[in-house]
C-alpha cells in the first residue's frame, strides 16, 4: 500500500464522518449510526497512525512498506 492509497482512504473516511455528523445532529444516542461514526473515527486514527509510521520509516532509511496498521486499542490509547 502506498501513501497515496492511505490518503485516499482517509479522504473517504473523512467524507463519511462529515455525512454522519450531519445526519446525527439531534439524533438519539441509541441511533445505530453513532456506532458507525465511532468505527469511522477509530479507522481514521489507524490510517493516520499508519501514514505516520510509513513516513517515519522512510525518514529513518527503512522500508515504509514494513509499516503495519496498529490495533484499535493501541491507537485509541495514545495520549495527545
Amino acid at each position: 500500500m502506498e501513501d497515496k492509497d492511505v490518503l485516499g482512504h482517509i479522504g473517504s473516511l473523512v467524507e463519511e464522518e462529515k455525512r454522519l455528523r450531519g445526519e446525527l445532529r439531534g439524533a438519539p444516542e441509541a441511533d445505530p449510526r453513532h456506532q458507525r461514526l465511532h468505527s469511522v473515527e477509530v479507522s481514521l486514527d489507524q490510517c493516520w497512525d499508519l501514514l505516520r509510521q510509513r513516513r517515519g520509516r522512510r525518514h529513518a532509511g527503512e522500508d515504509a512498506d514494513a509499516a503495519q496498521p496498529r490495533s484499535p486499542d493501541t491507537v485509541e490509547g495514545y495520549v495527545q
